[in-house]
């Protein structure tokens, strides 16, 4: 496993939903590199994987490049893991993986669970053609970027905090407001619930509950022949 960079996906939520390849991977390479070595170590702990692992988040990213690299290079195998989903989508692994390349060093991607995906796969929205976007600006540029949304004409995917869910769906109310959306939170986790209908109405399903976790909101393209306005849209599920 010399010289190669292991990018593995790990689990958004429930811990089944981890891969046969990842487990292995992460049980032959000598180095894991992770967000936090404590998140890291729940799941270690539970496949019964002794591991030494070094910290690399978007703080200290930049910093650790040059020793995971030359680590690689004089023969240690690294497998790069985040606190759940896959390195490099809205998660540090971008600039080490660059910096990899560059090096002639083997980058491997070990697939697995997306929420971005997952979402996708749930919303009943098109997925022929879609756009990620992440997590939006907060502030500078913020409002541009959500009304050049308002005429894409892909099915769109953003990220948002526990937060701004508010903010975002009163804004996306606003700029989009007979859109069909799909907000996900806690995909595969105990608590998953989802909601289908439009800003308005999906906004006022949450006022009336504790809002916790992270979310993914999946919005049907402009000009889409199904959208409309619903009675009541929302569902929830729970695993």
């Amino acid at each position: 496993m010399d010289q190669k960079l292991y990018i593995v996906s790990t689990p958004i939520g429930n811990l089944k939903d981890i891969t046969l390849r990842a487990i292995d991977t992460l049980k032959e390479v000598d180095f894991i590199a992770c967000e936090d070595t404590r998140v890291t170590g729940i799941l270690l702990k539970h496949y019964e994987i002794t591991k030494e692992m070094t910290s690399l988040n978007a703080v200290n990213e930049q910093s650790k490049i040059n020793f995971i690299i030359d680590s690689i290079l004089s023969g240690k195998s690294f497998a790069l893991v985040t606190d759940a989903g896959t390195p490099g989508i809205s998660d540090p692994g971008n600039r080490l993986i660059s910096a990899s390349i560059e090096k002639g060093i083997t980058v491997v991607p070990i697939p697995g669970v997306s929420a971005s995906i997952a979402a996708l796969t749930i919303s009943g929205l098109p997925s022929n053609s879609f756009v990620y976007e992440g997590f939006i600006p907060q502030k500078k540029g913020r409002q541009k970027r959500l009304s050049i949304l308002s005429e894409e004409e892909r099915t769109i995917i953003i990220y948002e905090s526990v937060h701004r869910i508010e903010k975002l769906l009163k804004e996306l109310d606003h700029y989009m407001p007979e859109r069909i959306i799909v907000v996900c939170r806690e995909l595969t986790k105990k608590f998953e619930e989802c909601w289908r209908g439009n800003a308005s109405s999906i906004l006022n399903s949450l006022s009336t509950k504790i809002i916790k976790g992270e979310f993914v909101i999946v919005i049907a393209p402009k000009k889409w022949k199904d959208n409309y306005v619903p009675d009541d849209g929302s569902y929830s599920s729970s695993k």
